[in-house]
């Protein structure tokens, strides 16, 4: 993959752009087969690998410049927006969309957040592109002040692009935080679907996904393997998001428990469920430790999907627990490892590296976990 931004030393997001693809993948499968080389049982199939560009569906712009002419894209060294509404890893459609929404903060007169200052109001555009090329646009603000304005140029926007979803995020805080508590819906629709892997799971502004849709179509379709060969009749999914692998694993016989801290993204979860039919599947917000401590008897198996820190001191309850399976889908290798060294009585069988961010770093691991 070239990038423009990147050659010119404006951007360096992609610290592994210059290494040839095949490249990235092996050291992803080795850094992580190098953590985990302790678990002798450990199969590793073959990584699933992802376009090199154009594959995120998730755009997190912060804006600069000025009302008349804006800077959508990233803050360099010194706090200055670096431009990168042609951003190679995003979509077409996002690209398209961001030089778009550039035009629609002019009209709407929507001044840039100036961090030295601490002045303006529009702080980040976050935007989201489904499978269908529909969108769901954010607009981060210090406060509601340009509410009536975004009201007022909507139909602009709705006319000039397939937006399903808008809404403005309040976030006062003089601080790198993206995003704040409040959201005020712009528009009828509060949900975007994602349809991906035989579901249609419902997005709301608040609601965490994955930014690659194909790739995570995969890591679904492949928990959805490991747990149909277990052929559990209780299922957790702990961390659930907006219940993806609940219900990519949910089958009309299953009793599956997805538990999330998010109380959007449960909403979520409920709608998805609701929406396709899915029976023997609920929701409920809470912390995944707590809940696994509190439900008198443990489920059959155990799907966990973790922020970055990892399951914690949720590892102690399932090693001491009678869970027969556990599949563990991580962001976090490191984490990943510290979490199965304290779950001695459950044996890491399978594993698999999903590149979810190709041209860096990063990847998914799931692993599939069995008591012996």
């Amino acid at each position: 993959m070239r990038c423009s931004s990147f050659d010119a030393g404006m951007c360096r997001s992609c610290a592994w752009i210059e290494r040839p693809y095949p490249e990235q993948l092996a050291a992803k499968q080795a850094h992580v087969a190098g953590l985990l080389a302790d678990h002798r049982a450990l199969t590793w199939l073959p990584p699933v690998a992802s376009a090199e560009e154009g594959y995120r569906n998730k755009a997190k712009m912060v804006v600069g410049g000025t009302v008349e002419d804006p800077r959508v894209g990233v803050l360099d060294e010194r706090g200055h927006t670096v431009d990168l509404r042609d951003c190679p890893l995003h979509t077409p459609g996002l690209r398209a969309a961001l030089a778009v929404l550039a035009e629609f903060v002019s009209l709407a007169r929507l001044e840039p957040y100036d961090i030295g200052a601490r002045r303006g109001e529009l702080k980040y555009l976050l935007v989201t592109q489904s499978p269908d090329g529909e969108l769901m646009v954010r607009f981060v603000c210090r406060s509601t002040e340009p509410l009536a304005r975004l009201r007022k140029h909507l139909p602009w926007l709705l006319a000039a692009l397939p937006v399903r979803v808008a809404s403005l995020n309040v976030q006062p805080l003089p601080a790198a935080v993206l995003e704040g508590d409040r959201e005020e819906l712009l528009t009828e629709q509060g949900e975007l679907g994602m349809r991906l892997a035989g579901l249609e799971l419902a997005l709301r502004p608040q609601s965490f996904f994955q930014t690659n849709t194909a790739v995570a179509a995969e890591l679904y379709r492949q928990a959805r393997t490991w747990v149909d060969e277990a052929d559990p009749a209780t299922v957790w999914d702990l961390y659930c998001g907006v219940g993806g692998f609940a219900l990519a694993c949910a089958d009309g016989t299953r009793d599956v428990v997805g538990i999330e801290t998010s109380r959007e993204a449960v909403a979520s979860a409920t709608a998805s469920a609701r929406r396709a039919g899915v029976r023997g599947v609920r929701f409920a917000a809470g912390d995944a430790a707590a809940f696994a401590r509190e439900t008198g008897r443990a489920p059959d198996l155990v799907i966990v999907n973790p922020p970055r820190r990892g399951i914690g001191d949720l590892a102690d309850w399932l090693e001491a627990s009678t869970v027969r399976t556990v599949v563990y889908s991580s962001c976090n290798a490191v984490s990943l490892a510290r979490d199965l060294a304290r779950m001695s009585s459950l044996t890491p069988v399978r594993g698999r590296v999903l590149d979810m961010f190709p041209q860096t770093a990063h990847a998914e691991t799931l692993v599939l976990l069995e008591r012996r």
